[in-house]
């Protein structure tokens, strides 16, 4: 729609200075077009954040783009109140760093780091993720970050599943964000792969307080899996009324490891 109206514009500005005044004037305003672009400007720089040098490997683009549909789904919702958007991969091996923040204002990438998954969830890979107390397994799903505390392992994060019968008990199972001694890079080169929590996506002491800090009290966590169950019944990821459950073949071989 705009890049029409920008070719009528140029097409009006060459028959005159008045004919162009009241083509201005009578063009659509289309406020929901306009927060679309604006959407997918931000798309763009969080791409090519993600590609600058140093930054490492990207989420991959489905992943990124059920990643954004989700989190503008939750915060139409009054879900999400705070513009940052963290993205764990959990089809990626331990070893891999598959946490991304974003920042949705202006999509530069604010962190990407190691996170760990549960110990009953798989050993490098995670593969079996749940929704029942004392399973050790991660949660797939959107969460709502919230409040900070004090715990057995230092400064911690709240969570709060947003996805009945997917992650919806993850306050009643502790699921937080902590900081753990097996996630680092010394553990990892002797490992091989990173230690497991008891379901919490825990991250390195190194960035736990940075990064908790920057997204609590209000931000989305996406935690992917190529699930179809999750991907087909999820209401955050059907907001637009698209189907999410058809797999890549980068998915179908992470599926098929199972």
């Amino acid at each position: 729609i705009l890049s029409l109206m920008r070719s009528a514009a140029r097409r009006a500005a060459k028959a005159g200075p008045m004919f162009f005044a009241a083509a201005m004037l009578v063009a659509p305003a289309d406020a929901s077009a306009e927060q679309a672009t604006a959407r997918g400007r931000v798309a763009d720089r969080m791409e090519i954040a993600a590609l600058r040098e140093g930054a490492g490997s990207p989420p991959r683009r489905r992943v990124l783009d059920l990643a954004r549909r989700a989190y503008h789904c939750a915060a139409g919702k009054g879900e999400i109140s705070e513009p940052y958007l963290a993205i764990i991969d959990y089809s990626l091996p331990s070893s891999r760093k598959r946490l991304w923040v974003y920042d949705m204002k202006t999509g530069d990438l604010v962190f990407h780091e190691l996170v760990a998954h549960g110990r009953n969830s798989g050993l490098d890979r995670a593969y079996a993720f749940s929704n029942i107390v004392g399973s050790k397994q991660s949660s797939l799903g959107l969460f709502r970050t919230a409040g900070t505390y004090y715990g057995a392992h230092g400064y911690s994060m709240n969570l709060v599943g947003l996805e009945v019968g997917v992650n919806d008990k993850a306050y009643e199972r502790r699921i937080v964000m902590h900081a753990a001694e097996y996630v680092d890079d010394a553990f990892l080169a002797r490992h091989g792969r990173l230690g497991r929590s008891w379901g919490c996506p825990a991250v390195s002491s190194r960035v736990n307080r940075r990064l908790i800090d920057t997204i609590k009290a209000g931000s989305a966590v996406f935690v992917y899996y190529p699930d179809l169950d999750w991907l087909d019944g999820s209401t955050f990821l059907g907001c637009d009324g698209i189907a999410s459950g058809e797999l890549d073949s980068s998915e179908r071989t992470a599926v098929a490891i199972r």
